[in-house]
């Protein structure tokens, strides 16, 4: 296998976005997925529709996630295959196998990382399981995109899990999809659905503890999406808790559109279209970095020098333990920005981290999570690696400064 300028784990939005903004500065780059495509969660998790990333600010809309974000979506909307905020994967799929390959950009699927090879602070190269045994892979510079921080971890990059108090973490859901759905009937009875699922609940006789039943429409006719099973106190890297947690929940998506069919309307001759791929996991690993993002920053709307995105999604915690959600609405106008230096792990000089699992508490990562943000982090994370690799520096030795005004010449927000 032929030596690269970087090497990106993971080819969801973060990683594909730090692919993309490396090789358009003249990176060589290549892109390791564990599964058959690129788009992450989007695609392997069906995580549908993007959550809210813009505010108001002097009477006008911001898109506080802009950038290579806005390039995806406007490729989305421009092929038909958005409506609000939810958008069709199999287009998304398509659409970033065509982004990376007009950037050149290498890409390996089927290929799960095992090992990472440092000697001091560098990364040398990593270990990936193929079809055909162990692969090398080696790059002057590696990002880590998988979600839960799967090469700081093997490289010996300090890590921690879940919330401070006890290390649980966020719940995990397997998203479903419903077809043939009587949409507009299915709508008008949620009121007395929603009545006897409290009720049921409340007297034990459901094994999913959320505390309502999460629904989206989708671009497609008739085909609800639903985002409400709920698997509690599983550890999202545990192999054995991860198989648990799966089995469970699709045990709970057969509980609850059985019960959905008895007491909604619109289901009638509706039937249960697909569970996703894998399920999502919304926390697990987060590095330990050089700075760590706290929820008190988030509240406080801290605009930190080294400002590489920008975010104002609520403070939006499933209870790790069982029922309730708890949320923290950001005033209108009002955000708060990512600094840099919460990408770089302790103890590695050529590695960065993008996505939900960069150096942060249990608190900020219930906001900045989602896929807009996550893309963004991303591509600051490519930027930062093409300065680093055209001036042969470390990950800290870059300049910010330029760094910051690349992302903005390119049309990124950063709020600085």
């Amino acid at each position: 296998m032929k030596k690269y300028d970087l090497a990106v784990i993971g080819g969801g939005f973060a990683g594909v976005a730090a692919a993309l903004a490396a090789a358009r500065a003249g990176v060589k780059v290549l892109i390791v997925e564990k599964s058959n495509c690129l788009g992450g969660a989007a695609v392997n998790c069906l995580v549908n529709p993007f959550m809210p990333y813009w505010t108001e600010i002097d009477g006008r809309r911001v898109d506080l996630s802009a950038g290579i974000f806005k390039e995806i979506r406007d490729r989305l909307e421009a092929n038909h295959a958005m409506s609000g905020k939810s958008f069709l994967e199999e287009e998304l799929k398509y659409i970033l196998n065509e982004m990376v390959a007009e950037a050149n950009i290498d890409l390996l699927f089927h290929a799960y990382i095992f090992r990472a090879e440092k000697c001091n602070e560098h990364i040398a190269s990593i270990m990936v399981a193929t079809k055909s045994g162990e692969m090398q892979i080696e790059a002057n510079y590696f990002i880590d995109a998988t979600g839960d921080a799967q090469l700081a971890y093997l490289a010996g990059c300090q890590t921690v899990l879940g919330r401070e108090s006890d290390h649980l973490c966020q719940p995990m859901t397997l998203c479903f999809r419903v077809g043939n759905v009587d949409v507009e009937k299915f709508y008008a009875s949620r009121e007395r659905l929603k009545i006897a699922h409290a009720q049921s609940l409340a007297a034990g006789e459901l094994i999913n503890p959320r505390e309502n039943i999460l629904v989206f429409k989708t671009p497609i006719h008739n085909v609800l999406h639903f985002n409400t099973t709920r698997v509690v106190r599983k550890n999202p890297v545990s192999p054995e808790e991860v198989t648990e947690a799966e089995v469970l929940a699709r045990k709970q998506v057969y509980e609850i559109y059985e019960f959905m069919k008895k007491h909604a309307d619109g289901l009638e001759d509706s039937f249960l279209m697909m569970t996703a791929g894998e399920i999502g996991v919304r926390e697990s690993r987060m590095i330990v970095g050089d700075y760590v993002l706290t929820e008190e920053d988030c509240r406080s709307c801290v605009k930190f020098e080294d400002a590489i995105a920008a975010c104002n999604y609520d403070i939006d915690i499933h209870n790790p333990e069982g029922t309730g959600t708890s949320h923290y609405y950001f005033p209108a106008g009002e955000y708060y920005t990512i600094p840099y230096r919460s990408l770089i792990p302790k103890s590695a000089e050529n590695l960065l981290v993008a996505g939900r699992c960069i150096s942060s508490d249990h608190g900020a990562q219930a906001s900045y999570r989602i896929m807009p943000v996550v893309c963004c982090i991303g591509e600051a994370a490519g930027a930062a690696i093409g300065l680093a690799e055209r001036n042969k520096a470390s990950v800290r030795e870059i300049n910010v400064s330029e760094l910051q005004n690349s992302l903005k010449n390119n049309g990124a927000y950063i709020g600085v």
